[in-house]
């Protein structure tokens, strides 16, 4: 059973940083893309920032110079370091993992329960 863990949400004033992690656990084979997506209240889900394991990485035009994603495959570990946070990103952060489980030959996709991050003063 492979699953999905977020730590390191709160609160923030303006300004301010957080470091969000995301543990994968379970019989895994390989980790094609490691994500992180955002819902506001009373919003659609939306991508933060993805790299890829060839190591393409996009970011959102709003996080851009902002936050940095990274990824360790060896460690089954992502991280999404956020600085100068703003009131808008303000939301809960869900680490989304595209993975090949032991034994299989197909990728799927997980989601992690979600960490909410609030910035305000």
């Amino acid at each position: 059973q492979v699953q999905l863990v977020e730590s390191g949400g709160g609160l923030v004033q303006p300004g301010g940083s957080l470091k969000l992690s995301c543990v994968v656990s379970g019989s895994i084979n390989y980790i094609h893309i490691w994500g992180w997506y955002r819902q506001a209240p009373e919003k659609q889900r939306e991508l933060v920032a993805d790299i890829v394991s060839s190591g393409s990485i996009k970011y959102d035009d709003s996080v851009k110079g902002r936050f940095t994603v990274s990824g360790d495959n060896a460690k089954n570990t992502a991280d999404l370091q956020m600085d100068s946070l703003k009131p808008e990103d303000t939301a809960v952060y869900y680490c989304y993992a595209r993975v090949r489980p032991m034994y299989s030959s197909i990728f799927y996709d997980f989601w992690g329960q979600g960490t909410p991050v609030t910035v305000s003063s």
